[in-house]
């Protein structure tokens, strides 16, 4: 990790940039692998596996054969860790339903929202080297509990065509609807376009590499809407003179291992506690199995060294991270200064893994600085706000003359003719 010890804010900028491949090259990537699946549908989803995930499938849609194995393949264990994490996310995410409140503007005029459930959602669960299916439970959850109809599936398959079994497991018992084996940027194509075995969504969810995010931002070219930019994971840490070192580099590399394109950041305001978590991420670094990916996200990662706490609040706002831990004092102090975070973990025992698995809280949150004008998923992701409004002869005779007023100083006088026509 690259050492800053007390940075000039004149640096500061540069600091905050994420590693990213060139735009163009990623652009012209995903145009291509858009018109193929297009043009040739299944087909190219065919080719596109064989492609980049090294398999040849005759069938891309997961069978309820297949759904079943994968029930008996999975330990109890697994099983009650997973049904334990839907408890708590459903919890969580249930009590974002709002009740109906009508409200009345003026004498006779009434107003109010309805939330109904977008009707087709595409959840994309990235595959290969780690399965994420807490991912599935993050999304699948709050979509069957906002009504959804049909929650489409596409995740990669592994080199025997496989889907890792507990994802299957968890999108069988969230309610999704089928389930696909097609990864990367082709999956949001297929869901953008729709294909013979893939249905057309009205909007994507989920995480993935920087194809997927910009295969989601290019499908809104096609009237498809997504939840976010959410790319490659990050965290920022902030730690004071009680912070856990130990502590502090586990959850440095708890997103460092998500691969290589992830990034973490550390600021301490102590120096022995900013010293000895440097040595702490060597040290445990050398033990974990995905320990290769791991260090080559720590070569874009930095630990920053400054002042105070509200100082370190400064840059991370300027950052806005995906994940921001506060292992400080007093924490409750300073809430109010953070204004650019994707999801917080505040103390010495919240680690950013709860967030990730199994606290309530959603795991699918924005990454690369939109944390600055995203919110990460919730049960309002999946819904839309209707308004109606109801206005009685004696509300339109309280309200016409405003709206004849407004309408012909704007010169529209159609506008003001509907309002005289039911006056006179």
């Amino acid at each position: 990790m690259k050492i800053y010890r007390y940075p000039s804010k004149n640096n500061w900028q540069e600091m905050v940039e994420r590693p990213v491949f060139k735009r163009e090259e990623i652009s012209e990537t995903i145009t291509a692998i858009f018109n193929e699946v297009a043009e040739k549908k299944d087909q190219a989803l065919f080719s596109f596996n064989e492609k980049f995930d090294g398999v040849r499938l005759e069938n891309i849609t997961v069978t309820e054969a297949e759904i079943k194995k994968a029930e008996d393949i999975i330990s109890e264990e697994l099983k009650q860790a997973i049904c334990q994490a839907k408890e708590n996310i459903s919890k969580f995410h249930a009590a974002q339903q709002s009740a109906i409140e009508k409200i009345e503007t003026i004498a006779g005029v009434t107003c109010w929202r309805e939330t109904r459930a977008i009707e087709k959602v595409g959840i994309y669960i990235p595959g290969g080297t780690a399965p994420l299916f807490s991912t599935v439970l993050m999304l699948a959850i709050p979509a069957q509990l906002a009504g959804c109809k049909e929650i489409i599936l596409c995740t990669p398959p592994d080199k025997d065509g496989n889907v890792h079994p507990a994802i299957l497991y968890a999108a069988q018992l969230c309610g999704v609807s089928r389930m696909f084996k097609v990864g990367g940027a082709q999956a949001v194509a297929a869901m953008t376009l729709g294909t013979e075995s893939i249905p057309q969504v009205y909007k994507i969810f989920g995480p993935g590499n920087q194809f997927v995010v910009a295969a989601k931002e290019y499908a809104q070219h096609y009237g498809v809407a997504i939840d976010m930019p959410a790319g490659p994971s990050e965290v920022l840490v902030i730690a004071d003179q009680q912070a856990v070192p130990a502590f502090c580099a586990a959850d440095l590399l708890s997103q460092a291992e998500h691969g290589s394109d992830s990034q973490v950041i550390f600021i301490a305001t102590d120096l022995t506690v900013f010293n000895e978590t440097i040595t702490a991420v060597e040290e445990q670094i050398l033990q974990l199995p995905r320990n290769e990916l791991a260090k080559k996200a720590l070569e874009n990662s930095y630990c920053i060294l400054l002042n105070t706490i509200e100082e370190a609040l400064e840059f991370s706002n300027l950052y806005a991270p995906e994940h921001l831990i506060l292992a400080i004092d007093n924490f409750e102090k300073y809430l109010p200064f953070i204004q650019n975070a994707g999801s917080v973990f505040l103390g010495n025992y919240s680690c950013e893994s709860a967030g990730d698995y199994a606290s309530g809280t959603n795991h699918t949150l924005p990454t690369n600085g939109f944390a600055k004008n995203y919110s990460g998923v919730s049960l309002d992701s999946f819904v839309k706000k209707i308004t109606f409004q109801h206005l009685s002869k004696e509300g339109l005779e309280n309200l016409g003359n405003t709206i004849e007023i407004m309408a012909e100083a704007e010169g529209l006088f159609a506008h003001k003719n509907a309002v005289t026509i039911r006056l006179k």
